[in-house]
This record gives structure tokens, sequence and C-alpha cells, in this order.
């Protein structure tokens, strides 16, 4: 809600590679990777249960979503890119997510395109064959930062002469013109210039914000749900606890019972002690499961307090160091 594009769903996936780059090193601890899950779990949520990524909310992705309308098997649309440069980039990135698959990058240098098109797995080529590019090309998506219009009325006139029955897209999202605005009066070419794309980038906006409340709602209750979590921590030694001591005494009750039992096999002695590690996790499950839904309550204390007393567990002032003295949790919880 606080990017540059509203809804941008890049953030969302820089946010996960974070988290597993940290678990990777090992410095996300419990806490920490409890947080981040939570946070990537809003995003997916806003994200499907709301229609803030929707709509397109830059330039690129919006002549990219344009392009798809407009052919409608995007699949097989011959596109062609105009420059190499950041816009493009985000073009070619925002209609390869679409299923565009042939795309030709045409640049001054080829060595800039063939940066672009090596990520994307694209085709590149010069100014040079311009003319071959637009007679071919169903999209031509227009991006540099040349001073002067590239794309000429006679330049399209003449593709569309050899080519007549097929339709032609141009978007033109260079500033200042990569194409000249006449070319909207040839037959079967549909020009976008900034002007409108602009229009139609403020209404896409517009919806966004709109999906904002429903998003704040989204957050609010991730965030109560981790604050509950963060509570819970709060009873984690005193679960610790309750199963080392539970597990100190079923060892020790195993040992005198197998003793009596010489004859028993390897196999019979591991079955007797699966059942009873079973026992004492059906046991424990109530009380631990109670003490974590209790943690986020006011009286927390007081079942930590009485979880301590009926298991035999240490108390709060022997945990806090205190001798002889009253231990502030102790106080609180009487």
């Amino acid at each position: 809600m606080d990017s540059l594009v509203i809804g941008e769903p890049q953030i969302l996936g820089q946010v996960t590679k974070a988290l597993e780059l940290a678990r990777g090193q090992d410095t996300a601890g419990p806490v920490l990777n409890r947080m981040f899950q939570s946070a990537i779990h809003a995003g997916k949520r806003a994200r499907t249960e709301t229609a803030i990524s929707c709509n397109p909310a830059s330039i690129s992705s919006l002549a990219a979503s344009l392009s798809e309308r407009t052919v409608g098997n995007i699949s097989e649309a011959h596109i062609v890119i105009l420059g190499a440069g950041e816009m493009a980039e985000l073009a070619v990135e925002a209609l390869r997510k679409r299923g565009a698959n042939r795309i030709l990058v045409v640049n001054r240098t080829l060595e800039r395109a063939q940066s672009l098109v090596k990520r994307w797995e694209a085709q590149a080529t010069t100014f040079e064959n311009i003319n071959a590019a637009l007679t071919s090309a169903d999209i031509l998506i227009a991006s540099t930062g040349a001073p002067h219009t590239l794309i000429t009325r006679e330049m399209v006139k003449n593709a569309m002469d050899i080519r007549p029955e097929r339709p032609l897209m141009l978007v033109d999202i260079a500033v200042p013109r990569d194409i000249a605005s006449d070319t909207a009066d040839i037959p079967r070419v549909r020009l976008y210039d900034m002007d409108g794309l602009n229009d139609k980038l403020e209404h896409s906006v517009a919806e966004r914000m709109a999906e904002v409340p429903r998003v704040k709602s989204i957050v609010e209750a991730e965030v109560l749900e981790f604050e509950v979590y963060m509570k819970s921590l709060e009873m984690m030694p005193i679960i610790a606890d309750m199963r080392q001591r539970a597990e100190a005494i079923r060892l020790g009750v195993l040992k005198k019972s197998l003793n009596r039992m010489p004859g028993l096999t390897d196999l019979e002695r591991e079955r007797i002690e699966v059942m009873t590690q079973a026992l004492v996790k059906k046991i424990l499950d109530a009380p631990t499961q109670r003490l974590r839904a209790e943690a986020a309550c006011p009286h927390a204390p007081e079942y930590a307090t009485v979880a301590r007393t009926l298991f035999g567990l240490k108390h709060e002032a022997d945990l806090c160091g205190f001798s002889g003295e009253t231990c502030p949790i102790s106080t609180a919880a009487d």
C-alpha cells in the first residue's frame, strides 16, 4: 500500500526472497521467521481476496495489458519493442508474464538489446531493420530516449500496404514521442500514446485505491493473529518444563518396568517405549493447548501459576532468581 506503484506484486516477491535468504544463512529465528510468514500470508491474501493488484498500475504493465486484450492470443502475437531502456525492459517483463513468446527488441546498439533479450529469452536487432520489424509486427511498443520521431506515417503506411489484412497496434510510451500521431489515421492501425495511457492509468490506480480499506482489514487481522502468537511465547517455558517433567517421569517408570521384565525382546521393548511416549503426549496435549490459548487473556499469569503448581514445576520466583523476596510476576498473579 505504501509502494510507489500501489499494489505492486514485486514487493511480495522481494519479501519472500529475503526470508529464503535469511533461512539459508540461519539468521531468521522463530519470531522473525513467523513475522515474515505472517507478512507474506497477508500479502497473498490481499492479492487473492481483493483487486488491489488486478488492474495495471504502471505504464509498462498497462501497455502489456492493452496488448493482451487487443490481440487475444498474445502467445502467438509478434511483438516488437523499440528501445532497450528501463521502460522497455518492464514492458518485456510484463508481456512475458502474460504469455508472450515472440518478442523482438529493436535498439540503436545491438549490445544493449542483447543484454535485455538474454534475460527474457527474446530476439534482438538494430534500427537498420525497423521497417522489416514493423511489417511483421502485430504489436509495437516504443520506448526510446530519442529526441525526435522514429516511426513516421509513411513507414507505417508502407508496412500496412504489404499486410493490409493484419491489424497493427502501436503503443508509444516514450517522452518525447517515438511514433507520429497521424499514424492513427491509417486503416487497421490503433495508436495509444502517453495521454491516453495516463487517463487509463489514473482509472486503474483509482480502482486499486478503492481496495485499500479491504487490504487494511486483512493486515489488521494478521497483526492480531501475530500478537496472539507472541503472547503464546510467554507460555512456552512452562510448556517446555511440563514436557521435560513428564518425560523424566516416563523414563523413570519405564526403566523400572522394563527391569522387571527381562525376557522382553527388543521389538517388544520398542513398542512399550512408543506406547509410553504416545500416552504422555496425549495427556499433555489438552493442558498445553489451553495454556497457549489463554496466553493472550488478562488471566494468563494465574494460569501459569496454577500450571506450575499442578505439575510440580519451579515457580516464577525461583526462575526470577529471588530468594526470600516476592517475585513481581507472582504478585501480579496473586
